[in-house]
């Protein structure tokens, strides 16, 4: 057929993003080949979801709980997102402000679409997660970013952020912890952002997956940080948390209004998640303190270890993260493109790590180390970098 029978949105879609994701693509063919490759190019934790909470779905699914849910979600879902938001918030959350969605992709599609018209502006901050450009492409909005710079460790400024908003900025949107950096944005900075927007109509939204791994700075929330939450929207999940990536759960948390309309979009698009899925979220978010304290422990002593072992290889540099799964290292003064870094590291010793280009100008010249990998694995894959780079005198 010829392209003019496909909407806008499929041209828009049909970029050219490969190159972001051609050294893991080719790193798995390599793995499905039986081949000894190390994949340290991707964000899926290794961890099996806790066999309690698996256990939970089960007897949800024998029970009869495989019907369609509420739009909105589950109300026993929503109303254990409310008291983890109330009790890690310094404001109390309804089950009224909370909806639920099939992972924070959708959630954050969703919450876009209710926000933004053809042609508004969004403010977002660079580097940023590779999920979030397809959204905006789709939603065909104008994208402006905000550069985040090594110096301050990744996070974004306060003065970078307020003077990029201008008569035409209808959304802030922002990610702390930030992926791929690890970087946290401090409380003071979330809270006169918050307050310059709302003045101003604007709408601050926050993407907070990794809010539960952080490691010795704890994560402050947008909700705890700000005043006043009429324009203030949080998105969160269990991928990370709970090592329940292929379950599929995010949720919004919103001013009452926008969650009435989340509904609505919800209706005709998602229609909502299975309802033994949400029941073991809700048991997860209930019962999560070991969970994930136990995980996020584990992945600081691979950040330490990894650290450690990278701190001592020749031509490069890091920045220890305060959070995540990934470490972005500076990869600048062996190789002036970072995707001939990642492809050259993969052909030589059969790692594959994401080039830190997919994410921004701001890592450009970096290359994405993923720790969700069994430490055995991490010092190999430690092993065959220090041999690569130092190959070169």
């Amino acid at each position: 057929m010829k392209a003019n029978q496909f909407s806008e949105i499929t041209r828009r879609l049909d970029s050219d993003s490969s190159d972001a994701w051609r050294v893991h693509e080719q790193a798995m063919l390599m793995k499905q080949r039986g081949e000894d490759v190390v994949i340290l190019s991707i964000g899926d934790p290794d961890f099996r979801t806790p066999d309690p909470i698996v256990d939970n779905a089960v007897s949800h699914m024998r029970v009869g709980r495989t019907h369609y849910s509420p739009a909105l979600g589950e109300m026993n879902l929503r109303r254990a997102v409310a008291d983890y938001e109330s009790r890690t918030s310094t404001h109390p959350c309804s089950e009224n402000e909370v909806s639920i969605y099939p992972g924070v992709t959708a959630a954050i599609f969703s919450v876009m679409s209710c926000l933004l018209d053809k042609g508004d502006e969004i403010i977002t901050v660079d580097p940023l997660y590779v999920g979030y450009e397809p959204v905006l492409q789709a939603l065909d909005v104008k994208v402006k970013t905000v550069r985040a710079l090594p110096e301050f460790g990744f996070e974004p400024q306060l003065d970078d952020l307020i003077a990029a908003i201008s008569a035409d900025t209808r959304v802030m949107f922002i990610n702390t912890p930030g992926n791929p950096t690890g970087a946290i944005i401090a409380a003071q900075t979330l809270k006169e952002l918050a307050s310059y927007c709302n003045e101003r109509d604007i709408w601050v939204v926050c993407d907070e997956v990794y809010s539960m791994f952080t490691y010795e700075k704890p994560h402050i929330s947008l909700r705890s940080a700000t005043e006043k939450l009429d324009n203030v929207v949080v998105i969160d999940g269990l991928s990370k948390s709970h090592a329940m990536s292929g379950w599929r759960v995010g949720w919004v948390v919103a001013p009452a209004e926008l969650t009435r309309h989340l509904g609505n979009f919800t209706a005709m698009s998602f229609f909502g998640s299975p309802q033994f899925i949400q029941d073991a979220a809700a048991f997860a978010l209930n019962n999560d303190e070991y969970y994930v304290r136990e995980m996020c422990e584990k992945y600081r002593k691979r950040r330490d270890l990894v650290c450690d072992r990278l701190a001592t290889m020749p031509h490069l540099t890091f920045l220890r993260p305060e959070s995540g799964m990934f470490i972005m290292v500076d990869v600048s003064e062996l190789f002036d493109d970072d995707k001939e870094f990642a492809q050259k590291l993969l052909d030589s010793e059969a790692v594959s790590v994401l080039p830190g280009s997919a994410f921004g100008k701001g890592t450009t010249g970096h290359v994405r180390l993923s720790l969700v990998q069994p430490q055995e694995v991490l010092m190999k894959g430690c092993d065959r970098i220090e041999k690569f780079v130092g190959s070169f005198k």
